[in-house]
């Protein structure tokens, strides 16, 4: 990857919608060029996908919290059951594994507290193997969607 590779992904950063046109004047090339490297650079999975970015509160998912699991159990059944069933929750926007404890932090929207509860109570509670939740809510997102630094 050149520079040339980086200043393309760096303006779908921002504007995942450019025209290849549009694109290839931006980072200096011509139409041909641009879409072969464009084309490497999905094929390489660099580029993962695209997607448009949804505005949480307009669609009245206005109450976020971060969710901290701890496991009863370590062993691959378990983590591999935990983590098949908490990516089908589809208020989970992000669920990460962490080293220590607690073993994961997920991110979570619904559309108010009692939304939140009754998830916590009838699905995030009755996930395979958890042992404790502890839950902690977002007052502001200072930092989001940040683009990545190339």
């Amino acid at each position: 990857m050149d520079k040339v590779d980086r200043k393309i992904l760096a303006e779908l950063q921002l504007d995942g919608r450019l025209s290849l046109t549009d694109l290839a004047e931006r980072v200096g090339l011509s139409l041909s060029p641009c879409h072969r490297r464009l084309r490497a650079l999905e094929e390489s999975h660099a580029i993962s996908g695209y997607r448009a970015q949804l505005d949480a509160e307009a669609l009245g998912l206005t109450f976020e919290a971060l969710v901290f699991v701890t496991m009863r159990d370590g062993d691959r059944a378990t983590v591999a059951a935990f983590e098949e069933a908490v990516a089908e929750i589809r208020n989970v926007l992000r669920a990460q594994r962490l080293f220590g404890d607690p073993d994961y932090l997920l991110q979570v929207v619904a559309k108010d507290v009692r939304e939140f509860q009754r998830l916590y109570d009838e699905q995030l509670s009755d996930l395979p193997g958890v042992q404790r939740l502890t839950s902690t809510l977002v007052m502001k997102n200072v930092v989001e969607n940040q683009p990545l630094p190339l």
